[in-house]
């Protein structure tokens, strides 16, 4: 059974978090995670979010090994099923991620890696006076398609280089809106299979990074309001070879779960 509520959704919760408009054609937001946003903040906004975003996570996944993401679940306390779009790829499903809108309104319709020109969620929070940031890798879907703002890109060549720097811009308490791209799951996936070993060595890696970017968070941002975020882009499948793949209309590259987590301001 696919998950009810679209990825689309997310986009105008997240500008509801920080409290600002949300993309001009976003879909509604997902009344789940604006209710965690005013429970966790007692009706106050966040003035920062941090969303790290892995690759190809699938909800399967996810519950078939839950002790490789404990660090995950530990450190959030929403757990959000959803369902991705159509081809279940890693740009459309980022571009609806950012801009609340299906493939037929922001444009990606395949694996290809244009500019968007609609409006996204970086362009509302620079219009609300908001610092974003990009962190991705070379030639990653997150590192070309939200391009030609005026906001930040620091794109390296490694996942090291990538963590490196986003613990660095957590320190610097400069940016209001930080958004972390982490391919290593879904580039291991596709050679040896979603369940290898070295598939779910890079599922732990992933986890242990959220859990090392919260914890300096919660150190460095105490006086934030902070939601931070654990939100993948679609999921995945095995295919002949003992390999991995995704893009089909079906549960297991559709099917994903959000993990959100909030921090009240200590001041």
């Amino acid at each position: 059974m696919l998950n009810k509520d679209s990825l689309d959704s997310v986009c105008a919760a997240l500008a509801y978090a920080m409290g600002i408009e949300p993309p001009v054609e976003s879909a509604a937001m997902n009344p789940a995670l604006a209710a965690f946003v005013d429970t966790a903040f007692s009706g106050e906004k966040a003035d920062r979010v941090f969303m790290f975003n892995p690759d190809a996570i699938a909800q399967w996944i996810r519950e078939k090994y839950a002790a490789f993401l404990s660090e995950t679940a530990a450190r959030t306390q929403l757990q959000l099923p959803l369902r991705t779009v159509m081809p279940s790829v890693t740009p459309v499903c980022f571009a609806t991620m950012y801009t609340g809108t299906q493939p037929t309104v922001h444009g990606i319709r395949a694996y290809e890696k244009p500019v968007i020109r609609i409006d996204t969620l970086f362009d509302a929070l620079i219009r609300a006076g908001k610092k974003p940031v990009i962190l991705a890798d070379t030639g990653s879907s997150m590192s070309r398609i939200f391009l030609e703002r005026r906001m930040d890109y620091f794109i390296f060549d490694t996942v090291a280089e990538i963590n490196a720097k986003a613990a660095e811009l957590i320190c610097d308490d400069s940016y209001d809106f930080i958004a972390v791209y982490n391919k290593e799951y879904d580039e291991i996936m596709h050679k040896t299979g979603p369940e290898s070993l070295e598939s779910i060595s890079a599922l732990r890696g992933n986890d242990a990074a959220f859990g090392m970017f919260d914890a300096l968070i919660r150190e460095r941002w105490k006086q934030h309001n902070t939601l931070v975020g654990f939100a993948m882009d679609h999921g995945c499948h095995e295919i002949d070879g003992h390999c991995g793949s995704h893009g089909l209309d079906m549960e297991e590259d559709l099917n994903i779960v959000h993990f959100y987590g909030a921090h009240r301001c200590s001041e």
